[in-house]
């Protein structure tokens, strides 16, 4: 049997169990299973490998995907330049663990972005600086869009939600919520920016995808911007994580 999971926390908002097991039940593929395994602390990541001999990969979520790096033996080139790992591909040489680190989060963001974007969308705010932010970032610089990054506590180079002006709202027009404002369970929270400025030039990103209409998106609808869910990347990216561990590149 071939184990394959998800390492974050908390995980009770995360639907890859459903779907790598779906997706094993519709293509019959036998002997393998997906786990979720919660870790508060990523140094708990030795002892999960130790009792899990059967893992061959996995996806990483909020909050390791900065703090696993130190953990790997390898790192893919994208992966090193983005600054943050998703997916691990775990191999076994001489009675060793070799572990190598991916990042499928850009490659899902810029496959399910680049069909939404329109010529106004040369600017981009982007709520947070976590694992996930850094993908973004790395998408938006391969494609040419200049962007602002919003946090909540003061950072040099970044600016605080109270510095997001009614003038900023009006030049940025993609905004990308990559934190888990909105997430279940936490679902009435969201990014505290001025809705009203918003309009029909407007894409609203929102990596989350439980709930699938965030408060966020929810508001940035009622201007009449376009929205988008996280439900693509999250599928885009799962794929190519499937990709890198059955080595099918």
């Amino acid at each position: 049997m071939k184990t394959y999971g998800l390492i974050g926390f908390p995980l009770s908002h995360s639907f890859s169990k459903k779907y790598f097991t779906e997706k094993f039940i519709n293509e019959g593929i036998k002997d393998h299973q997906y786990e979720l395994f919660p870790i508060e602390s990523i140094k708990s990541l030795p002892d999960l490998l130790v009792k899990n001999p059967s893992l061959y990969g996995l996806n990483v979520t909020i909050p390791h995907k900065v703090a696993v790096m130190p953990f790997l033996n390898d790192i893919e080139e994208a992966a090193e330049k983005i600054g943050a790992v998703n997916c691990i591909a775990i191999r076994s040489f001489e009675g060793e663990t070799y572990l190598k680190g991916f990042n499928t989060d850009a490659f899902g963001f810029e496959t399910s972005l680049k069909p939404l974007l329109e010529p106004q969308h040369k600017k981009a705010l982007i709520f947070g600086d976590g694992g996930a932010a850094k993908a973004v970032k790395y998408v938006l610089h391969k494609l040419n869009i200049e962007f602002q990054v919003v946090v909540r506590k003061a950072f040099e180079g970044k600016i605080l939600y109270s510095d997001v002006t009614d003038e900023l709202l009006q030049s940025h027009k993609l905004l990308i919520n990559t934190t888990p404002l909105g997430m279940s369970p936490n679902i009435d929270t969201f990014p505290e920016i001025n809705y009203n400025i918003l309009g029909k030039e407007h894409l609203a990103y929102d990596l989350v995808y439980n709930p699938l209409e965030t408060v966020f998106l929810i508001k940035a609808a009622e201007q009449g911007a376009k929205t988008k869910n996280g439900l693509e990347m999250l599928h885009q990216q799962a794929e190519k994580a499937w990709c890198i561990w059955n080595n099918i590149l």
